[in-house]
């Protein structure tokens, strides 16, 4: 009886929301690696590891200003694009538990989160690595 008298999520439009805005997030990085590129004289190689590092920037400064949660709630999924969701996640993290103090608020709870991320991003390589190590011998 409650599923009838639930709200149907409009889960087309939802799709396409986050499609778009994780698009336009892409494709600001694009625009800043293409930056770095032509103006700055970086390799396609190099440009890499400026440009991610400027994204973190600017979901970080958008996430302090309270941006980026507008962001996500219209867009949902699509603000979770890897780089600026997982600042935007820590620096949310940061925010909310500064009035506990820097190391037992800030420093803990920023690390509760990137700590799962870290664990699960070390083994995965790991297993990717064994089974490409695997597959050459073979």
């Amino acid at each position: 009886m409650t599923q009838q008298l639930r709200p149907q999520r409009p889960v087309l439009l939802n799709s396409i929301k986050a499609f778009i805005v994780g698009g336009l997030i892409s494709l600001l990085g694009q625009f800043i690696q293409n930056i770095y590129i032509q103006y700055f004289g970086f390799s396609k190689e190099k440009a890499g590891d400026p440009t991610v590092a400027t994204l973190i920037f600017i979901s970080v400064l958008l996430t302090g200003l309270g941006v980026y949660d507008k962001i996500g709630q219209f867009a949902g999924a699509g603000s979770a694009v890897p780089v600026t969701g997982f600042a935007n996640s820590i620096a949310s993290a940061a925010i909310e538990h500064r009035s506990e103090g820097f190391v037992l608020g800030v420093g803990a709870n920023m690390f509760k989160l990137a700590g799962s991320v870290i664990v699960f991003g070390v083994v995965a390589a790991f297993i990717i690595g064994l089974i490409k190590t695997l597959v050459k011998l073979i």
